[in-house]
């Protein structure tokens, strides 16, 4: 096989938008009419609107442009972005960009109207676009993603979570942006790789996902991340029946997930992956901590030490977590456990812990709504500046707090401060940037929260 199709099913509807459905047919057509008005060039998609973005993204594939593809929308990032690829052009479905840089409006997609109809096979290796990492961990990297890989992980995505297997197809509701890889996946190319079809405007607030959810046709699939789980289990929202929730981008609690499942009758599935490699595998949450690999995926030792991913057509890569496979039940069948990042395990005093750990237990407290360690750079090289907590919680105080810390953590890592916030400076898809923790350890440096002793 050379190449496959840009739309798999075009006669099937991929997009529910609130002027009513659209087919593949209906993308293809906007985005033969759109590839002919815009200018040559990479594409930076800056779209909000799923369907649009998909015609913005169809477009450029059909003049052989890359799009671009950056969850950071800052006028110092896209200045970045414009210099580093020249002839780039920024096409939006917003008015955000008005008088700032040179962008081309994309407008609602009309149904049914006469047009370019052709689906050409695009070859396995083109290059589809470039997705920037968050900055979660450091300043964006870019990273490539071909035809080929992308096709083959959404259709491994589809049966690793059984879907597209009742007479209907289920609809997906996504409340992540389609600039990042997560929501590129599973609320774009999902549907046109395979014919599931995802509602077009992003849920945000609990509100928002209810009127998504009642507005999507049955079987319905929620795609969102631990703090939009959190919210909306804690919202005491009445959901539409869901067939499945799948939660990414940060890890989820065991109890968070068990509380989503307990309230919505429904699995709560994880999913692991990054930027750099996609999403490889997945695990139901209350079942354990064991993972397993999509279908095709593999594990291999890489010749720098670390792990690497081999998922053929795509260049095999390796991963930022160590993982462990010996003994373990199902191992020969894909099943691995995380063991945490090299970046973030934490040693003190002879003692070992990770951030993540870390993390899990503190937002497992009640009454806290959102919380994070930092560990400043320097912590190894002097004690006196440890670990710093910084909390979200109406209820408690920062001696509460502290209080149920000592008691749950070793006191090595116990932080020197709780710092109390309105709200934490997470972006579109429930991440913190180490721009902002910093940040946040440097507003921060006055002692005007309580200390652990």
């Amino acid at each position: 096989m050379t190449g496959i199709k840009l739309v798999a099913r075009p006669e099937t509807v991929l997009f529910r938008t609130h002027a009513g459905p659209l087919t593949g047919y209906d993308l293809l057509r906007a985005a033969h009419r759109l590839a002919v008005s815009i200018p040559a060039g990479p594409v930076i998609n800056l779209c909000r609107d799923r369907s649009r973005f998909t015609v913005a993204l169809l477009a450029a594939l059909l003049r052989n442009e890359t799009s671009l593809l950056v969850s950071d929308r800052s006028p110092e990032r896209l200045r970045w972005l414009l210099n580093e690829h020249p002839g780039a052009i920024i096409v939006t479905d917003t008015g955000e960009f008005e008088s700032r840089f040179p962008h081309h409006r994309l407008s609602e997609i009309p149904c049914d109207f006469p047009g370019n109809e052709n689906n050409p096979e695009i070859p396995l290796d083109r290059l589809v676009a470039i997705v920037f990492t968050s900055g979660s961990t450091g300043a964006p990297v870019a990273h490539e993603k071909r035809w080929g890989e992308l096709v083959q992980r959404s259709r491994a995505a589809i049966a690793q979570f059984g879907l597209l297997q009742e007479d209907q197809p289920e609809t997906i509701v996504g409340t992540i942006p389609p600039q990042h890889m997560y929501g590129f996946e599973t609320t774009v190319l999902l549907p046109l790789h395979t014919g599931v079809a995802s509602m077009s405007v992003d849920g945000f607030y609990p509100a928002d996902i209810r009127q998504a959810l009642t507005a999507a046709p049955a079987p319905r699939v929620l795609v969102t991340t631990p703090l939009q789980l959190r919210a909306l289990v804690e919202s005491g929202i009445t959901l539409s029946p869901l067939r499945m929730v799948i939660s990414a981008t940060a890890p989820l609690a065991v109890e968070l997930a068990s509380q989503a499942e307990t309230r919505w009758n429904s699995r709560v599935q994880e999913i692991y992956g990054a930027t750099e490699i996609g999403s490889i595998a997945s695990r139901r949450t209350v079942s354990g901590d064991i993972w397993t690999l999509y279908p095709g995926i593999a594990f291999r030792p890489g010749s720098d030490g670390r792990t690497e991913v081999v998922a053929p057509p795509a260049t095999p890569h390796p991963i930022s977590d160590m993982i462990e496979t010996t003994g373990l039940d199902g191992a020969d069948l894909g099943g691995f456990r995380l063991l945490g990042r090299p970046g973030d395990l934490l040693k003190f005093g002879g003692k070992r812990a990770s951030l993540a750990g870390l993390n899990a237990i503190l937002n497992s407290i009640p009454g806290i709504l959102d919380g994070v360690f930092h560990a400043p750079d320097d912590t190894g090289l002097r004690l006196a500046r440890r670990m710093q907590v910084f909390v979200v919680s109406p209820t408690r105080s920062a001696d509460d707090l502290l209080a149920e810390l000592r008691s749950r953590i070793d006191p090595a890592f116990l932080p020197r401060r709780v710092v109390m916030l309105d709200a934490l400076p997470r972006n579109e898809v429930g991440k913190i940037t180490r721009e902002a923790l910093v940040g946040l350890h440097e507003a921060a440096a006055q002692p005007a929260c309580s200390q652990a002793s």
